[in-house]
């Protein structure tokens, strides 16, 4: 009995374990993406929009 209770410890310190890391990742990311300047931001939309509606040369 004691060494099933051992694995839902286990299990479950594993899975605060990779809350953790998981919070660790989303706030990086946040940071990264609220470096940005609004210049920047709106210079990277109009790229992607220019990149997206250009007619493909590779397409037959």
């Amino acid at each position: 009995m004691r060494q099933r209770m051992r694995w839902w410890k286990v299990l479950g310190l594993a899975g605060l374990a990779g809350v953790a890391a998981s919070g660790v990742v989303i706030a990086r990311a946040e940071r990264r993406r609220r470096a940005y300047t609004p210049e920047e931001i709106r210079a990277r939309l109009r790229d992607r929009h220019a990149e997206a509606t250009a007619p493909a040369a590779d397409a037959r």
